[in-house]
């Protein structure tokens, strides 16, 4: 089976970042014009809940874009599920860790690579360059590397994609290439209203974040200037923070989801700024290597 065929070969991996749109066979049609890559054609699936619709075309890596359309289905997902009726009971209101939405998601793929997948979101889907860094704005003593970020045109969807640049020390781009074995979902970052509360709780359920050192805090006031959160909680949670001219943002990444260092989750806030944290890069990409070099591969 091609998910057991994943497991064996990635490890815990993102496979499909899916995409909801009003009509399957033109979103498909258009993007076949523009090159892009058939993984499945638009298909109808039915039940008691309607018809749904999906088709699939290839991004980096194994790594696919299913097309969804539902907009006659009113299932609580596609035909062949059902609601979850297991062993536990319903996670109570009081116990919601209080993340809203995927707020962007990051790919990682080879050296040379970055500029191939820009073009393909520009041209196949119709994406943007919303921003984008060079090795000069996230490097460290060690390693660099330089990132993209495509946006469709209200700029809902963002897709940052990074590679590795050239460094002292083998990046955590190129780690995560070797142990994923090939391109794919560096990290998924979740949108939340209020990361105190979400980071709290989630830090409760035994969620293990990277830590900041403490020196990162000292001066922080002041480079950040005013905001709504109280600086001691963030210093004691551990969570980053960063201003542009649009605002500020908060912001924390947890370690890998598995023995691999591959997939990972950030969680953010954000107060008016839709930037990626460009203040912190140095701070985390540090606090990635200290765990890169806890596991010999720095």
């Amino acid at each position: 089976h091609i998910y057991s065929h994943l497991l064996l070969h990635h490890g815990e991996t993102a496979r499909a970042i899916g995409f909801q749109v009003k009509n399957c066979e033109a979103f498909y049609t258009a993007a076949m014009q523009n090159g892009a890559c058939s993984i499945e054609v638009p298909t109808e699936y039915s039940d008691g809940s309607g018809t749904y619709i999906r088709a699939a075309i290839a991004t980096y890596g194994d790594t696919i874009h299913p097309i969804i359309e539902r907009t006659e289905y009113t299932g609580c997902f596609a035909p062949g599920f059902v609601p979850f009726e297991g062993i536990f009971d319903p996670i109570p209101v009081s116990q919601d860790v209080g993340l809203l939405r995927i707020d962007h998601i990051v790919g990682n793929v080879e050296l040379g690579k970055m500029e191939h997948w820009v073009r393909f979101y520009e041209k196949v889907l119709g994406f943007h360059e919303m921003t984008h860094f060079t090795d000069e704005d996230i490097s460290t003593e060690y390693s660099a590397l330089m990132s993209k970020v495509l946006a469709n045109g209200n700029n809902k969807i963002k897709f940052p994609i990074n590679e590795p640049a050239q460094g002292r020390r083998k990046s955590q781009i190129e780690e995560y290439l070797d142990f994923h074995r090939g391109p794919g979902v560096q990290h998924i970052a979740l949108l939340t209203g209020d990361i105190i509360q979400t980071v709290t709780k989630l830090r409760e359920n035994g969620v293990q974040f990277l830590s900041v050192p403490k020196a990162y805090y000292e001066s922080l006031p002041t480079r950040i200037g005013e905001i709504d959160e109280k600086f001691e909680e963030i210093a004691n949670l551990g969570i980053l923070a960063d201003r542009d001219d649009d605002g500020y943002l908060l912001q924390l990444f947890t370690k890998p989801v598995q023995d691999r260092p591959t997939l990972f989750f950030e969680i953010i806030q954000r107060h008016g700024s839709q930037g990626f944290g460009i203040g912190n890069f140095k701070a985390l990409f540090e606090a990635i290597e200290r765990e890169q070099a806890r596991r010999g591969n720095l």
